[in-house]
């Protein structure tokens, strides 16, 4: 039998023809033009200058034990400037700017840029470390805005565009996709409340604290951190989910601060293993490995040994799930629990509180003369240390007066000058009291023994 290779011949080539077009790959992708046109006047630089002091005083040889460095006082070397830049985007028209709180933190100035080239000295209206967000303020009106995404609508596969600032290159715009969602980064201090964005998208230094779009031209997320081995991009970079974004900001302008719900249980991962000795089906939820006495989780019953599985509504999958969800609620806000105890389901009412110490964190960034931030003592803590004040560190900004005098997060102030410091709002008094460019004694505790140094402050 002939067969006739003509009308196949034909097809192949036809197809070929089209698959070859110079318009069919194109056709095929997303543009993005349009999108980066719209949202690039909203998207603005930030520099930032801070005094980088010298940390050996004058004279000091540089191999000097610790233990004698004190007895030589707090005489510094001259102050240099060090500059350093990031992005944020203009989420009001009347001068609110979202960013990253490490691209401003320590900053003694912060100038920002508009794509029109006017330039504006900001003021940091508040910072949330433990997100990694700041909200700042500028002396404007009419600026053009980003619009917010709803904020469970991505997905994994979808394209977004990143639009910032990096490597000092104004209003670069690059382009991938979603990699994945619910990603969990525990901090230095092993916290973990973002459920990051990862994707793909070419983020460098200086894209931080820019805006992360999707096609409809809203913000998903707020570009935080690389994975690098070079300090350039490898195509894993992490977001800071708008809802998160959203949650973070309105209670930073609102009050300057950030409170967040706290449930008081150490937790790990569900192995197989752990899930066929305890009772589960399949390796799944929050497995608490300890409960603090007298916490939210301690008042509500819950054991070492539960697994939590459903929190206010939300399966928890992984143990990162459980902060995740706990950290986006408010205080005082009552969440039913779904666990598994000894192979059987239970539910609890559970009412969160705020972490303790969070009632005392103000929003110091750029304006504590120290250059820390400082929450209050919870009961145990000062308790156990037979105090009957003070203020503990939670966070050192690098080569500020504390940071050169040796101060370091844990520690606990008692004592500024002659003054007690007894709680925050003292601390903040004492500290704008204080004398400029003079030695002053602070007393503090560190695991338990009392320490004097003395702080030259600016």
């Amino acid at each position: 039998m002939a067969v006739c290779w003509r009308p196949v011949l034909v097809g192949w080539l036809a197809a070929a023809t089209l698959l070859l077009a110079p318009g069919a790959k194109a056709a095929a992708l997303p543009d993005f033009t349009q999108l980066i046109a719209d949202n690039s006047p909203a998207v603005v630089k930030i520099n930032t200058t801070r005094k980088v002091a010298s940390r050996r005083p004058q004279g000091m040889p540089p191999d000097m034990p610790d233990a004698f460095r004190d007895f030589f006082g707090q005489r510094q070397g001259p102050d240099r400037r060090a500059n350093a830049m990031g992005s944020g985007f203009a989420m009001s028209a009347d001068g609110y700017i979202v960013t990253n709180n490490h691209v401003i933190d320590g900053a003694d100035e912060i100038k920002v840029r508009l794509i029109d080239r006017r330039e504006f000295d900001a003021k940091v209206v508040g910072v949330d470390a433990r997100s990694d967000l700041a909200l700042l303020k500028i002396d404007a009106s009419g600026l053009p805005t980003v619009r917010f995404a709803k904020s469970d609508g991505l997905r994994v596969g979808e394209w977004v565009v990143a639009i910032g600032s990096p490597f000092g290159l104004d209003y670069s715009a690059s382009a991938g996709i979603v990699s994945a969602i619910g990603r969990s980064i525990p901090t230095e201090r092993g916290e973990d409340y973002v459920p990051f964005i990862q994707t793909d998208v070419a983020i460098n230094p200086g894209n931080s604290g820019g805006p992360l779009f999707n096609l409809n031209g809203e913000v998903v997320g707020v570009n935080s951190q690389i994975y690098t081995r070079s300090g350039g991009s490898i195509g894993l970079s992490f977001a800071i989910p708008v809802q998160v974004v959203l949650e973070v900001v309105t209670q930073l302008k609102d009050s300057g601060r950030v409170d967040r719900g706290w449930l008081g249980v150490y937790i790990q991962d569900v192995d197989r293993a752990l899930a066929e000795s305890l009772g589960l089906d399949k390796p799944q939820g929050a497995l608490i490995a300890q409960v603090e006495p007298g916490s939210p989780a301690d008042k509500a019953g819950l054991e070492a040994g539960d697994v939590v599985v459903v929190f206010n509504g939300r399966p928890i999958v992984d143990a990162s799930d459980l902060p995740h969800t706990v950290g986006q609620m408010k205080p005082g806000v009552s969440a039913d629990a779904e666990i598994i105890r000894k192979g059987k389901h239970r539910n609890l009412k559970v009412v969160v509180v705020s972490r303790p110490g969070d009632s005392g964190v103000a929003a110091r960034a750029g304006q504590d003369r120290l250059g820390i931030e400082v929450a209050d003592l919870d009961p145990e803590a000062r308790d156990s240390a037979h105090l009957p004040g003070g203020v503990r560190v939670e966070q050192v900004h690098p080569d500020s007066p504390a940071a050169v005098a040796g101060i370091e997060p844990g520690d606990i102030i008692v004592q500024l000058g002659y003054n007690a410091i007894t709680d925050p709002a003292t601390y903040d008094r004492v500290v704008a009291e204080l004398p400029a460019n003079t030695p002053v004694a602070l007393r503090f505790f560190r695991r338990g023994r009392s320490v004097f140094l003395t702080v030259v402050l600016d």
